[in-house]
């Protein structure tokens, strides 16, 4: 087989580099080594900042994203009993829009499938060669049959546990990263959430994050270890917990308990994204906590540079833009990861805290309820940092 830009991985990067290319005839197949009953249903990410809902719009993919999604003006920051209101539409213009990972997946999905696009599912087997050279190629099994694909170039998408990433040479690659003492206890629930917009609760027993997929179906999770055994998490110990970490700002509705799991958080970043003629994109190259609501949206914004690098080239033969791939995209990579790390730092409680500690993040989170200036500089990254 023969394609232009081989995908390895439909995951929301892979999926809208797919879309993004077709929209300018190029042509690509993506790779995929779940069932699509799978990566639809997979529970993720929920915070689209507002440069990528514009994208989904104007590229086609936001009809459901704007019946469905729920539009918020800003985040609530809730510690010492009250909550504080960070309204990022009046401090700076813009706002979020929160639509789970999954339902992008969805519209990605039907929106490649109805233009005859190609996605082969549950791939066995995948190898990628040729990428240092004149003849990049993919090689796999689908539905028992060997497959080889002949591309120009190849986008691994393929995510942290992937193939492609290992696939570069030993030593050609520079590994930065960051292991957190502490996870996140997630729960998906059948109940409404406890306020319209999400809520960042810091609290001396941990953190807590309250956010939303629907008006009746909430997204909670708790500060925990990271080698936690769910055993010890029943549902009435996650509902106390939810309910001590709100600390009275809010009241807290329960609900049945749909989905339960535990996430260790993590930062890593490799440099560089790209070797020969093989791109690194999304959480193939780079890792953030949580906190920052940071993962999908760098995800598409590689994608997106990306895109527009192989547009270049396929119309006017520069290279310029390809060879500067990674440095395009980790400029912003590592603004997404300082303020990742700012969130997480400033909001869950230390392994190793004391008296000071406590006292220097309760100093912080007062300066932030209490500036507009600091308002401003949470908005401006959480919202989405401009392309140049």
């Amino acid at each position: 087989m023969r394609t232009q830009v081989g995908i390895v991985g439909a995951g929301p990067a892979g999926l809208m580099l797919a879309h993004l290319l077709d929209r300018e005839g190029i042509a690509s197949i993506v790779l995929e080594k779940r069932s699509r009953e799978y990566i639809e249903g997979r529970v993720r990410a929920g915070v689209i900042e507002q440069w990528v809902a514009d994208l989904l719009v104007e590229t086609g993919l936001g009809a459901r994203m704007r019946h469905e999604g729920l539009v918020h003006r800003g985040i609530n920051i809730s510690f010492d009993g009250k909550l504080h209101h960070l309204d990022f539409t009046t401090l700076i213009g813009k706002h979020i829009t929160v639509y789970g990972q999954q339902e992008v997946v969805k519209d990605l999905v039907a929106a490649r499938l109805a233009a005859g696009g190609e996605i082969r599912f549950e791939v066995e087997n995948v190898s990628i060669h040729g990428f240092d050279g004149e003849a990049p190629a993919i090689r796999c099994k689908h539905r028992g049959e060997a497959v080889e694909i002949r591309c120009d170039f190849i986008a691994g998408c393929d995510g942290s546990h992937g193939m492609c990433r290992p696939s570069i040479p030993v030593g050609a690659l520079k590994s930065f990263e960051r292991e957190y003492p502490f996870g996140w206890l997630g729960i998906l629930s059948e109940s409404p959430p406890p306020c319209e917009e999400l809520i960042y609760a810091y609290h001396e027993r941990g953190f807590g994050l309250y956010s939303m997929r629907s008006p009746s179906l909430s997204r909670l999770y708790l500060q925990c270890r990271p080698d936690e055994d769910l055993k010890d998490w029943p549902d009435a110990r996650v509902w106390e917990e939810l309910h001590a970490r709100l600390g009275g700002s809010s009241a807290l509705a329960e609900g049945k308990v749909l989905l339960k799991g535990i996430t260790p958080m993590r930062s890593s970043v490799v440099e560089p994204m790209q070797h020969g003629k093989l791109f690194l994109a999304g959480d193939s190259a780079h890792i953030v906590p949580p906190t920052g609501a940071k993962g999908m949206n760098l995800a598409i914004a590689d994608v997106r540079v990306l895109s527009r690098a192989l547009v270049e080239f396929f119309r006017s033969g520069r290279t310029d833009p390809l060879e500067n791939y990674s440095r395009t995209c980790l400029a912003r990579v590592w603004k997404a990861q300082r303020f990742s790390w700012w969130m997480t730092t400033m909001l869950h409680q230390p392994v190793d805290a004391n008296a000071f500690d406590r006292r220097r993040q309760l100093a912080e989170l007062e300066y932030l309820a209490g500036s507009e200036n600091a308002q401003r500089a949470l908005a401006e990254n959480y919202t989405g940092l401009p392309f140049e």
